[in-house]
């Protein structure tokens, strides 16, 4: 197995907002810039790949007040199965575009950030791209940070939940649930999936006690419609206690760039950003639900 410490991958957008409260911006993404990345022969890889030992890893950044609480160590994986129109980060839908790196290697990075997350009440958030499609790295991955009592937050659209497995949830501390429409033929038109996966993800982590952040991008004109709204407060609220917060995510432009880039055609290109009012008006109905919202 040959070894290469060569910059790879895409950086992570910088945001012009924040996700959460806290810092303004997301810093830019380091690519996978100081992780070991590896160039195995294709058996090997494929060995590695089925048994969690290696992923296809898009970046990593550390940041404070976005993706969960305190300090996090984001790690965003390539590949993802849903086609968002207004995917931030449309490098990390295909697998291919990401850069090899081993399980072990990423874990020596995340305990050498225990003393941040300890001190901060941060941890380790797997995100992507889709972080299921690689479920075998992802569970080696939780399993080692868990090992070290790092806290670990999944972010995913729950499509792929049947992927997770009850012992990967186990030590798992925080689910980052991106419901992305309420509406089937909404869901349908904004990812070009079924919506069902994810209600269904949710509902088994509510049953189970898993705590779960929710997040809603709002965008005028494709998920902003009021039934559509309230069929996602009504979800959000069905889930009861084990949901801690909603986060109402205001569309951006900020990815548009990169679909060119990729030869994409991106469909919104003339989507202006929700208005302030708008947005807290979104909010305010699931605060009328007796939910936490952001």
């Amino acid at each position: 197995m040959t070894i290469t410490t060569e910059q790879a991958g895409a950086p992570v957008v910088p945001l012009g907002m924040p996700l959460v409260g806290g810092s303004h911006t997301r810093t830019q993404g380091h690519g996978t810039a100081g992780l070991e990345t590896t160039d195995a022969e294709r058996g090997e890889r494929l060995a590695a790949v089925r048994e969690g030992r290696l992923g296809s890893v898009h970046s990593w950044e550390l940041v404070t007040a976005v993706d969960g609480p305190g300090t996090r160590l984001t790690i965003f994986l390539s590949g993802c199965p849903l086609r968002c129109l207004y995917c931030h980060n449309p490098d990390t839908m295909q697998m291919r575009r990401g850069t090899d790196v081993t399980a072990d290697e990423l874990l020596v990075r995340i305990a050498r950030y225990r003393g941040v997350f300890r001190a901060t009440g941060g941890g380790v958030t797997i995100s992507g791209g889709e972080p299921l499609m690689q479920p075998a790295f992802v569970r080696r991955l939780v399993r080692g940070a868990a090992a070290m009592d790092v806290p670990v937050a999944l972010d995913t659209s729950g499509f792929l939940g049947a992927q997770a497995t009850d012992e990967m949830l186990d030590d798992v501390s925080l689910v980052l649930l991106d419901v992305k429409s309420g509406l089937p033929e909404t869901y349908k038109r904004v990812t070009g999936r079924e919506l069902q996966p994810t209600l269904d993800f949710g509902r088994r982590l509510a049953a189970r006690g898993n705590r779960m952040w929710i997040r809603f991008v709002l965008v005028p004109g494709l998920t902003d419609a009021p039934e559509n709204v309230q069929a996602v407060a009504d979800y959000v609220a069905s889930l009861g206690e084990a949901v801690e917060r909603v986060e109402v995510l205001p569309f951006h432009q900020m990815g548009r760039d990169k679909w060119a880039d990729l030869g994409m055609r991106y469909e919104l290109e003339d989507t202006e950003p929700p208005s302030r009012e708008a947005t807290e008006a979104v909010r305010d109905v699931f605060r009328a639900r007796g939910l936490t919202t952001f």
